[in-house]
């Protein structure tokens, strides 16, 4: 896969679209880590400059100590990450669910960089708010152990509707393409192959 990014490290550019991937899995091998590869895979091959940010690999606090009340000095890992991010133009995000939702490093990762001048704005006297990270897409692939109807129908998908609207579509990031790989537990080994190949589909058509 792509390099993964480190405070000045610099990959090798390329003349398509500017994506930033990020692995939201703090275990070291997965599924997740084998669908990310054949996504930026066919993304490069079509041009494309794909970055990556693995979530298990970076040092910072998880933990947003005091909410908004008092400003907590963001590691140098997650400067980088903000930098990254505003470099990219779309944003592919792998990961887990996890007890319905997402792991707790992304989310730990989400309330440590989409702060409050970063991510969007407050209006003075006003219940609107301004998206500062409008102009980019997303590429969600997610992996389950649960059957993607049950999760849908029975638990009304809350991880999905987390990340497409309270976190991504808040700060202006639109989701373009949520893509369920599951259940993955008792899938096949031509099955996973299957997902790898629509994994790679995905890549072509950032």
């Amino acid at each position: 896969m792509s390099e993964t990014i480190k405070s000045g490290a610099t990959p090798l550019e390329g003349d398509g679209k500017r994506i930033l991937m990020i692995l939201g899995t703090p275990k070291n091998s997965s599924f997740c880590h084998a669908l990310g590869e054949a996504y930026a895979q066919d993304a490069r091959s079509k041009g494309h400059v794909v970055r990556l940010l693995k979530l298990g690999e970076m040092t910072f606090d998880p933990v947003l100590r005091d909410g908004y009340e008092h400003s907590q000095q963001l590691e140098p890992d997650l400067l980088e990450a903000q930098r990254q991010i505003h470099w990219a133009e779309h944003l592919v995000f792998v990961y887990p669910v996890w007890w319905g939702g997402i792991p707790a490093l992304l989310k730990g990762f989400f309330d440590r960089t989409f702060l409050p001048g970063f991510a969007f704005k407050y209006r003075n006297r006003s219940p609107l708010w301004d998206k500062l990270l409008s102009g980019r897409s997303a590429d969600l692939l997610v992996t389950m152990d649960t059957p993607p109807w049950y999760y849908r129908w029975v638990y009304g998908a809350p991880g999905h509707r987390q990340m497409t609207r309270t976190i991504l579509g808040f700060s202006g990031i639109k989701t373009r393409r949520l893509a369920e790989f599951a259940p993955v537990r008792p899938s096949s080994e031509e099955q996973r192959q299957g997902w790898l190949r629509r994994a790679e589909a995905l890549g072509v058509r950032a």
